[in-house]
């Protein structure tokens, strides 16, 4: 014997909304908090940056003419070599 059976599914509105609502504060919650880390974070980095003797920019582009003219000289002496060696 079959019998037709139908269950119906009930859906709990107030603890869907009260899920709902619970899981929207705790975002929230969790953006503002991610929002004052970052603030923190960037204020002190601002201040270890102003405290420091030379710029970071400045000291980039020093680097950056040191390493210039360490590949200059090494290829100006592999050049030289080079020319030597093929005598």
């Amino acid at each position: 014997m079959a019998t037709n059976q139908t269950t119906t599914f009930r859906l709990n509105r107030r603890l869907l909304t009260a899920g709902a609502f619970l899981t929207g504060t705790g975002a929230l919650l969790a953006l503002a908090g991610t929002a004052m880390a970052c603030t923190a974070l960037a204020t002190a980095g601002r201040g270890w940056v102003q405290s420091m003797e030379t710029g970071p920019a400045e000291r980039a582009t020093r680097a950056l003419q040191q390493a210039r003219s360490a590949s200059l000289a090494a290829s100006h002496a592999g050049a030289q070599a080079w020319r030597t060696s093929a005598v």
